[in-house]
């Protein structure tokens, strides 16, 4: 299984990084850019195509196409389902969508998710419309989420292959095979896509990116099953692996609300920029980050391995060390 693992990951590296520079042409041809100064945040210095979405998707399809995931259902539902979050993702990067139209897009997504039979199972079938609630929410946070967190060249992408590899080792544990080979399916077209996207970027993952990236991530965490382990003890790993981009949601939600602004609205106090504020050059920041998703991805899988009480304490910690420093950085950023 592992050996299948690199091979995968290897064809998906490859195949994004001939996808992505094709994919940045066709978008620049089709006027799918994005224009320095168009708003207040976009402050890079000449135009950047937004094909990078175009080319991770495409890179994963190919794979899953080419490679035997017949018997795999799961795996067709999620993308499937996946659909409308990418092409609601294409129509707001070339034309601009309110936030309302964005979140229609990403609850059709999780609405078809949900009806394929992929949702939580956390509740009773007598609260079913627990776990269906509880769905909508994570999918459509998580692929929010990954959209706020693609502040800075490389952050997302970065972050999304750290977090693939991490499911697709825990998928390996779960015998989930299927799901564990597309775990690194999208870790080779992460590590392809980083290349154009890393700083200075020459392609731009885009809202079809990242949401579509987000969505995907989400929907794995819920598909996720441990294998001889209880609830108890492994309900919060899709949580740890996905932390950081959770963490600078609430973060940028919680300083908003909390300065009566919009709280969808692009600006310059995510996670990324008050780290550059209190110092540290652009490359550190986004490196700081990924290292924090590798340490709550470790955590994760450290908790995994306890009992039920001391797993929920190492994630409790993380949860009050994660409240800590929203605050620490709420007192110390200057707006």
């Amino acid at each position: 299984m592992a050996l299948n693992s690199f091979r995968l990951i290897l064809f998906s590296t490859l195949a994004a990084l001939i996808l992505a520079p094709l994919a940045g042409r066709l978008a620049i041809r089709l006027g799918w850019v994005d224009v320095p100064g168009s708003l207040p945040h976009k402050q890079h210095l000449r135009e950047v195509s937004l094909g990078g979405g175009w080319s991770l998707a495409l890179a994963i399809s190919l794979g899953v196409l080419l490679f035997d995931f017949r018997p795999y259902s799961s795996i067709w539902r999620l993308l499937a389902a996946s659909v409308p979050v990418f092409l609601f993702g294409v129509w707001d990067d070339r034309r601009g969508l309110s936030a309302p139209q964005k979140l229609l897009g990403q609850g059709l997504s999780a609405l078809i998710l949900i009806l394929l039979d992929i949702h939580v199972r956390l509740f009773s079938d007598q609260l079913a419309w627990l776990n269906y609630a509880l769905t909508v929410f994570w999918l459509v946070g998580i692929t929010n989420a990954f959209n706020f967190v693609d502040s800075m060249d490389g952050l997302a992408v970065g972050l999304g292959a750290i977090t693939a590899a991490f499911f697709m080792l825990v998928m390996q544990e779960s015998n989930q095979p299927g799901m564990s080979a597309f775990g690194a399916l999208l870790v080779g077209a992460c590590i392809g896509l980083y290349f154009f996207n890393a700083s200075p970027s020459r392609l731009f993952l885009g809202d079809a990116g990242s949401q579509w990236l987000g969505f995907v991530l989400a929907a794995l965490g819920i598909i996720y099953t441990p294998l001889g382990l209880l609830r108890s003890q492994s309900w919060f790993t899709p949580i740890l692996l996905l932390g950081v981009p959770i963490f600078d949601t609430v973060l940028i939600v919680y300083s908003r609300l909390r300065r009566g602004r919009p709280w969808y609205l692009a600006s310059f106090d995510h996670t990324y920029h008050r780290l550059v504020d209190f110092g540290f050059d652009t490359s550190r920041a986004v490196l700081a980050m990924h290292i924090a998703s590798i340490v709550l991805g470790c955590l994760a899988f450290i908790a995994l391995a306890q009992p039920p009480l001391l797993a929920n304490g190492i994630f409790g910690a993380c949860l009050l060390l994660g409240a800590a420093a929203i605050l620490w950085m709420e007192r110390r950023w200057s707006p």
